[in-house]
C-alpha cells in the first residue's frame, strides 16, 4: 500500500509541477524557486520536531503524524524540483541496508 501512495503522489506532484501557479499549490512553489521550497521544508521539520517533543509528554502521536507527512511532502517537492523524486531516495536507503549505521558514516567521512 504505501509504496503505491508513493507512487501516486510522485505522480501528482510531478503533473503539478507544470501546472500554472493559480490551480495549485505545488506549482505555486515551484514558480517561487528553490529557496521557497526550502524554507517550507525548514519550517516543517521545525514543526515536527516540536510535535515530537508533545507527543513524548502527552503520548499523542496524531500531530507528529501530520507534522511528518508535512515535511515528507515538502521534501518529495524539493526533490521534483531538482528532478528527482522518491524512488532515488528509497534506492539509497535500500542501498544502506548490507551496512551499519557506523560503516556508512564512515564511508561518507571518507568522502
Amino acid at each position: 500500500m504505501s509504496d503505491v501512495v508513493l507512487k501516486q503522489l510522485s505522480e501528482v506532484l510531478k503533473a503539478r509541477k507544470s501546472a500554472t501557479a493559480n490551480d495549485s499549490y505545488v506549482a505555486s512553489l515551484h514558480q517561487k524557486g528553490l529557496n521557497k521550497i526550502l524554507e517550507k521544508v525548514g519550517e516543517e521539520s521545525c514543526e515536527t520536531i516540536l510535535a515530537a517533543k508533545d507527543a513524548e509528554h502527552s503520548g499523542d502521536n496524531t500531530n507528529v503524524i501530520y507534522e511528518t507527512a508535512d515535511l515528507w511532502f515538502h521534501s518529495l517537492v524539493m526533490l521534483s524540483h531538482l528532478g528527482e523524486d522518491a524512488t532515488s531516495v528509497l534506492k539509497e536507503l535500500e542501498r544502506r541496508f548490507d551496512l551499519s549505521g557506523l560503516e556508512e558514516k564512515a564511508q561518507r567521512n571518507k568522502d
